[in-house]
C-alpha cells in the first residue's frame, strides 16, 4: 500500500499533471504496474480518507500564537513510530511547519497504514504527501520540499 501512495504522488499529484480521476482506470493501471487489488483499495481509501481533512476545512493554526504543545504518544503509535521519527516531527513543529493540526492528521495518516513500523525516509514522504493535500498548507509544503530536497552541503577547506 505505501509504494502505490508513493507511486500515485511522484507519477500524478507531484508532477501536477492534469488528469481526471477514473478510479477504474487508475485501478486497472496500478494493477497492469504489478500492484495487488487489495493493496490498491487500501491506497485508494487512505487518501480518500486523506481528503476528508479538506472537506473539514481544518483550521489553520498557527505555533506563532502560542499554540504550543507536548504530543504524549500512546504504545502503538510508540510502536510505529520509533525515536527518530517522533524527532523529526518535533524538529517540524519548532521550524513552524508543522501546526498542531497537521501533526495530529500526519499521526492519523499513519496510523491508518498497513505498517508495522515506519522509518525516517517513509515519514517523510508520508509528511509531504499530508501537507501537499492539507488546505493552507502551500507554502510549508514548499519549504519542507526545500528543505529535504534541495540540501546543499558546503566543503570547507
Amino acid at each position: 500500500m505505501f509504494e502505490i501512495l508513493i507511486y500515485l504522488f511522484e507519477t500524478y499529484v507531484h508532477s501536477e499533471s492534469k488528469m481526471s480521476i477514473d478510479y477504474k482506470s487508475l485501478t486497472n493501471d496500478l494493477s497492469d504496474i504489478g500492484f495487488q487489488q487489495k493493496d490498491i483499495y487500501n491506497a485508494l481509501r487512505w487518501l480518500k480518507n486523506l481528503s476528508c481533512y479538506k472537506k473539514n476545512n481544518i483550521s489553520s493554526m498557527s505555533l506563532a500564537s502560542g499554540q504550543i504543545s507536548t504530543r504524549v504518544y500512546n504504545q502503538k503509535e510508540l510502536f510505529k513510530l520509533n525515536s527518530d521519527c517522533r524527532g523529526f516531527i518535533l524538529f517540524l513543529e519548532q521550524l513552524e511547519i508543522l501546526t498542531l493540526d497537521t501533526r495530529e492528521m500526519i499521526i492519523d495518516r499513519i496510523m491508518a497504514l498497513e505498517m508495522n513500523e515506519l522509518n525516517l525516509e517513509d515519514l517523510k514522504w508520508i509528511i509531504l504527501i499530508v501537507l501537499f493535500n492539507a488546505p493552507g498548507c502551500k507554502i510549508v509544503y514548499r519549504k519542507l520540499e526545500n528543505l529535504l530536497f534541495n540540501f546543499t552541503t558546503e566543503i570547507i577547506h
